[in-house]
């Protein structure tokens, strides 16, 4: 695996360290050392599959409160979707950042996202589907949603949303008191 630092504290895109040959290639999706000597979370409790179904259809932004506060490790599967990741970590060098990136079925990308961070995601293609590891189980009582617009952030979605759930549109917007102590 290649373990690309992103510019938000602790965030990583991994790329597939591909073994070619006429049959195709051979490639880890996980590597319990490689991620120990990243410093990277090993212990993951949880697999999530999301299917999409329609282009444009935004899920987010998520998080978990402490002491449930997820670390996940996302895939694309089948189609494509844009990635977005808010830190919210109120002691981070990167609080109030957002990252986006595509991940596709294409160029098989994983994103990491610590411990933290608010999480979410548009599909850019009809049937998208990822599947995530996640380090903490579920815990609905502990769920917060940002507005995917809110003005703060100024996220660049690559294209306009068409579907979004009645909870997702009731998120609020940004303010520090959202913000999670690490």
């Amino acid at each position: 695996m290649i373990f690309n630092p992103l510019s938000l504290e602790g965030a990583f895109l991994i790329s597939l360290d591909k073994k070619e040959d006429d049959r195709g290639f051979f490639a880890r999706y996980y590597c319990e050392d490689e991620f120990r000597q990243h410093n990277l979370n090993t212990n993951w409790v949880q697999m999530n599959n999301s299917f999409s179904k329609h282009k444009g259809t935004l899920r987010g932004l998520h998080f978990q409160n402490p002491p449930h506060s997820e670390v996940k490790l996302i895939r694309c599967f089948r189609g494509a979707i844009w990635d977005v990741m808010v830190d919210i970590r109120k002691n981070s060098k990167t609080y109030g950042q957002w990252y986006g990136t595509e991940l596709s079925a294409e160029n098989r990308n994983m994103l990491y996202i610590p411990k933290g961070f608010a999480h979410g995601f548009i599909s850019l293609t009809d049937d998208s589907e990822i599947l995530y590891m996640v380090g903490s189980p579920y815990a609905g009582h502990a769920e917060g949603t940002l507005r995917w617009n809110d003005p703060f952030h100024q996220i660049e979605w690559p294209i306009d949303p068409s579907i979004i759930s009645e909870k997702d549109q009731k998120a609020k917007d940004w303010n520090d008191s959202y913000a999670i102590e690490f």
